[in-house]
C-alpha cells in the first residue's frame, strides 16, 4: 500500500507545562492587596510573637514598673520571700494586661484582624500595629530620658516627640518606668522606716540591745499595712499612674 504524500511524522508527545494549581502562602488579589494568609504563615507569625513576647513584655509594657513596685513593697515590709516572686510576677502580669487592654484592642482592630482578612500586607499591618504601642510609650516617657538616649546615640534631637525612633523610645520608656517605680518605692518606705526608728529607740531605752528591732517592728508593719489596705492602695496608685 503506498504511503500518503507529505504525511507529518508522528513523534512522542512533549511534557505538559505547569498546570498552575500550586498554592502559595499568600496570594495577591486583583486589587493589589494580599489575600488572607494561609495557616502555615499564621502559625509562623504566632511562634515568632511568642518568642519575642518576654522582651516585649519587659520593655514595652507596664510590667517592669508594676513588678519593681511590688518588690519594693515587700522589701519595705521586711519580708524576704513572702509573697514569693512567682506571685508578684503573676500579679504584675495581669495588672499589665489590665493596663494594656486598650492598646492590645487597638492593635487587634487596626492591624491583626485586617491582616488575617487579607486587607493589609504584613509590612502595612506591622506599621499600623506598632502605632498604638508607640503612642502608649510616648505618653509615659519623659523628655529627659529621650534627650539622654538621643545624646548617648550621638544623634540629633528630634523636632517633635512623634519623630523619636523606636530604638530610642523603648530604652527611654524603660528608664522612665524605673525612675517612677523608685519614686513610688521611696514613698512606700517612709512609714515603715518611721516604725523601725520608733521600735529601735524604744528597745534602746529599755536596754534590750540584744533584741533585733526587725523582730519587734515586723508585726506592727504588717498591722499597719493591713489596716490601711496597703495592697489596694499600691495597685490603685500604679493603675492611676497610667491614666
Amino acid at each position: 500500500m503506498p504511503l500518503a504524500a507529505n504525511a507529518a511524522p508522528s513523534g512522542p508527545n512533549g511534557p505538559g507545562g505547569p498546570s498552575g494549581t500550586g498554592s502559595s502562602d499568600v496570594t495577591i488579589g486583583l486589587d493589589g492587596l494580599a489575600d488572607s494568609p494561609s495557616t502555615s504563615v499564621t502559625v509562623l507569625i504566632g511562634l515568632t510573637l511568642i518568642s519575642l513576647l518576654p522582651a516585649i513584655l519587659l520593655s514595652c509594657t507596664a510590667f517592669t514598673k508594676i513588678f519593681v513596685v511590688l518588690g519594693l513593697t515587700r522589701n519595705a515590709l521586711g519580708l524576704q520571700q513572702t509573697p514569693p516572686n512567682q506571685v508578684l510576677a503573676g500579679l504584675a502580669l495581669f495588672l499589665s494586661l489590665f493596663v494594656m487592654a486598650p492598646v492590645v484592642g487597638d492593635i487587634n482592630d487596626l492591624a491583626l484582624q485586617p491582616y488575617l482578612k487579607g486587607d493589609m500586607t504584613a509590612s502595612v499591618a506591622f506599621d499600623a500595629g506598632s502605632q498604638p504601642l508607640r503612642e502608649f510609650m510616648l505618653e509615659n516617657t519623659d523628655d529627659d530620658e529621650i534627650e539622654l538616649l538621643t545624646n548617648v546615640a550621638d544623634r540629633e534631637v528630634p523636632a517633635t516627640r512623634e519623630d523619636v525612633p523606636m530604638t530610642t523610645l523603648i530604652p527611654a520608656f524603660v528608664l522612665t518606668e524605673l525612675k517612677q517605680a523608685f519614686i513610688i518605692g521611696f514613698i512606700i518606705f517612709i512609714p515603715f522606716l518611721v516604725i523601725d526608728l520608733v521600735v529601735s529607740g524604744a528597745l534602746m531605752a529599755l536596754g534590750m540591745m540584744m533584741m533585733p528591732p526587725v523582730m519587734v517592728s515586723l508585726p506592727f508593719k504588717l498591722l499597719l499595712f493591713v489596716m490601711v489596705d496597703g495592697w489596694a492602695l499600691v495597685i490603685k496608685s500604679l493603675v492611676a499612674s497610667y491614666g
